[in-house]
């Protein structure tokens, strides 16, 4: 199968929309209703794509490490700690917690 025309459309459009962005922010105004719906629409979706990939492998239940792992990262970062350290700090909690027989 031939993905040179479908991989250039995706292309054109992912630039279109990064220059249109800048070009028509000044040109367009959002009512502060609907920009405050967009922005707790953005911290719901990205709450729900959390809890997606923290509580679930496939369709079944990730066991307890996982969450622990990202609730170490998420205090973590509340704490203001560098990146890698709460990368380590997840990855680490996670690992242990296996390690000993946390599923």
């Amino acid at each position: 199968m031939n993905l040179t025309i479908p991989l250039i459309a995706l292309i054109i459009g992912t630039y279109a929309l990064r220059i249109a962005g800048p070009a028509l922010r000044t040109r367009v105004t959002i009512a502060p209703r609907i920009d405050k719906v967009m922005t707790t629409a953005v911290a719901v979706i990205f709450v729900a794509l959390i809890a997606t990939s923290t509580l679930l492998v496939g369709k079944d239940f990730a066991g307890f490490a996982l969450p622990a792992g990202v609730a170490v990262a998420a205090v973590l970062a509340w704490r203001k700690a560098p990146f890698v350290v709460i990368v380590i700090a997840a990855a680490a909690t996670t690992a242990v917690l296996r390690w000993i027989g946390v599923d």
